[in-house]
């Protein structure tokens, strides 16, 4: 339990979110734009939308062996396939991967395999 909630008592509401306010209260998609590119700003860096650094998070995971059904529980998804289809990207080594493939089939259909 968060030392705010102690504090706060019945006060303090737990909406179940990760980022609150101290008083457990979800952020609006405003304010919470605005607490993550504020260090963004500072630090020099370039800005990313929330929603492109949350598919890169995802797709990290993923690549690195997290399984569908964690990955969308770690989104807060109920479908796996809405996970997969709107957040987890191609790595690019898989697309390579593809590439090749794709070659190989166009060079044994030409006769140069």
């Amino acid at each position: 339990m968060p030392a705010a909630a102690l504090a706060l008592g019945e006060a303090y509401s737990d909406s179940g979110y990760v980022v609150v306010h101290e008083t457990g209260e979800a952020f609006t998609i405003k304010q919470l734009r605005r607490r993550a590119y504020r260090p963004m700003e500072v630090l020099g860096l370039r800005r990313v939308r929330l929603y492109d650094a949350r598919a890169s998070c995802l797709t990290f995971l993923a690549n690195n062996g997290v399984s569908d059904h964690i990955l969308a529980r770690w989104a807060g998804h109920t479908n796996v396939k809405t996970t997969k289809k709107w957040y987890v990207k191609p790595d690019v080594e898989d697309l390579r991967e593809a590439a090749s493939t794709w070659d190989g089939l166009h060079d044994e259909l030409n006769g140069r395999a």
